[in-house]
Order: structure tokens, then C-alpha cells, then sequence
């Protein structure tokens, strides 16, 4: 019997020794994952709260460097080398330091990541990139500390760092249309599908390139895919770009006719849209 007690004691100081208080931390931590065109960014910071107290020229000072949150390093992971206020930043890991003003905010990309806030010893040699972020003033305060990636679109987005009635702006680009021409260039070099032809045929329509060879493309996913709403859309709109009104009209026919047949109602509506504005209903 004391053989038994004595192994139950062991067992409850051992429970005790690795249970853990789980209480919430007053800087939670946040990641973002975002593609951008082709780019994936990802940031990782932790987000403190204004809890009443006064934030930038009081509990964030003007004019010096700021871990850009709380914790460990605010980062930023960038899969392609990325353009910023017209300077190039290697793609790879970055901290994020800012320097808060009243009317800009100099934001510092820094090579080490592994430092708790604020490097022991700051390193000019660390720094990879140092950027002019333009800042506006919120009619409302943001309570709790927000970094987001806006305005998004295939060349780029901007980085907003809001917190109290400030946010302030980043533009960067993105290498979208290089990475998605060699991309092109070597499917269709090569055995594309149907699929290979639409996304081509897409892109250059988008981007306003050659519409011929646009053309030839979208010609040969129709014809692999007939009964395709939205192959037969995109192919009506590359017609009607290139001055080809009455294909235009009756290849947008065909996507009405199959998209009613599919059920899917936007493309009815997008399709009947186009004919209303090119003068067919």
C-alpha cells in the first residue's frame, strides 16, 4: 500500500510540473499569407492595443526607431525579388523597423530576424532596404495594431500599418508579368492543353498584348471545349477588342445559351450585359 502511495505522489508532482497556465496574451500574435500576382508575402507580428494610452509622439515617440509592434520581430517574407519606392529588395525574410513621424514614416527592412523588438546593436550593414511610407490620418481610431496588404492587383499592393487614427502607406511591385511570360513561353512551347490555351489567351487579353495571337490562342480552347460558358465568354471579348463585333455577338450567344444550359447565373448576366452594350438584345 505505501509502494502505491508513493508511486501516486510521484505521478501528481509530475502532472504539476508539466502543466501550463494558458492565459491570454496581451499582444497577440497574427500572420498574413498573401499572393500578390505570383509573389506570396507573408508577415508574422503581434498586435498591441491603445488600451486609452496616447500612441505615436507618447507611447511610440516621433522620430526613432520602432519595433513595428510587439514581442519578437514584426517579419516580412517576400518569394520574388520585389520593387519598393523604385529600389529593388532581394526576395527572403526581412524584420520590419519603422520610424514614425507626423507626416511619413521611414519604414527599414533588416536582414537579421532573431531579435527580441529592437537589435542589442544596430547594424547599418543589416539593413536591406529603406523605404518613405506616405501616412493619413482615420477619422476613427484602429484599437489594436494592424499591418494589411491592400489595393491589391498583378503588379503589386500596399502595405498599411494602422494603429490609433493613423495608417501609413507602402506601395511595392511585384514581378508578375516576367514571371508569368516565362511561364507562357515554356507551355507553350511545349504540349499545352486546352486550359494552357485559355490561361494564355487570357493573360494577353488582361494585359493588353498581342490580341492576334490572343486570338489564335483563345480559338484553340474553344475548340477542344465547345460547350465552355466562359471560354466562349473570354472569346467574344477578344473579339469584340479587336473590331470583331458580329463574331463578338454571336460567339457571346453561345456563352449565354450554355451558361442558362449550366445554371450559372453571372455569366448569364455578364454575357446579356455585353450583348445590351453591343447593341444585339
Amino acid at each position: 500500500m505505501k509502494k502505491l502511495h508513493f508511486i501516486l505522489m510521484l505521478c501528481a508532482i509530475s502532472m504539476g510540473a508539466s502543466a501550463q497556465i494558458e492565459t491570454p496574451q496581451p499582444s497577440p500574435s497574427a500572420k498574413i499569407e498573401q499572393k500578390v500576382g505570383l509573389t506570396d508575402v507573408s508577415i508574422k507580428y503581434s498586435r498591441p492595443n491603445m488600451r486609452g494610452r496616447e500612441i505615436f509622439g507618447n507611447l511610440v515617440p516621433y522620430n526613432e526607431k520602432w519595433r513595428t509592434g510587439a514581442n519578437e520581430n514584426t517579419t516580412i517574407s517576400f518569394s520574388d525579388e520585389v520593387m519598393i519606392n523604385g529600389e529593388k529588395l532581394p526576395k527572403g525574410e526581412y524584420s520590419i523597423y519603422t520610424v514614425p513621424k507626423k507626416g511619413e514614416w521611414e519604414v527599414i527592412f533588416y536582414k537579421t530576424t532573431d531579435n527580441w523588438g529592437m537589435p542589442q546593436e544596430w547594424d547599418e550593414n543589416n539593413v536591406a532596404l529603406k523605404a518613405t511610407a506616405q501616412v493619413q490620418q482615420l477619422p476613427f481610431d484602429m484599437e489594436t495594431f494592424t499591418i494589411m496588404i491592400d489595393e491589391l492587383h498583378n503588379e503589386g499592393a500596399v502595405l498599411n500599418f494602422i494603429w490609433a487614427n493613423t495608417v501609413a502607406s507602402l506601395p511595392f511591385v511585384v514581378p508578375t508579368d516576367e514571371k508569368a511570360m516565362a511561364s507562357i513561353d515554356k507551355i507553350m512551347s511545349a504540349q499545352p492543353g486546352p486550359n494552357d490555351y485559355f490561361a494564355a489567351a487570357s493573360y494577353y487579353h488582361d494585359q493588353k498584348k498581342d490580341m492576334e495571337q490572343a486570338y489564335s490562342w483563345i480559338q484553340k480552347a474553344a475548340e477542344a471545349n465547345g460547350d465552355a460558358f466562359w471560354i466562349l465568354r473570354r472569346k467574344s471579348l477578344i473579339e469584340a477588342e479587336m473590331g470583331k463585333k458580329e463574331d463578338a455577338i454571336a460567339t457571346a450567344k453561345k456563352s449565354l445559351a450554355a451558361a442558362e444550359k449550366a445554371g450559372n447565373k453571372d455569366y448569364v448576366k455578364m454575357n446579356k450585359d455585353s450583348l445590351q452594350e453591343w447593341g444585339a438584345m
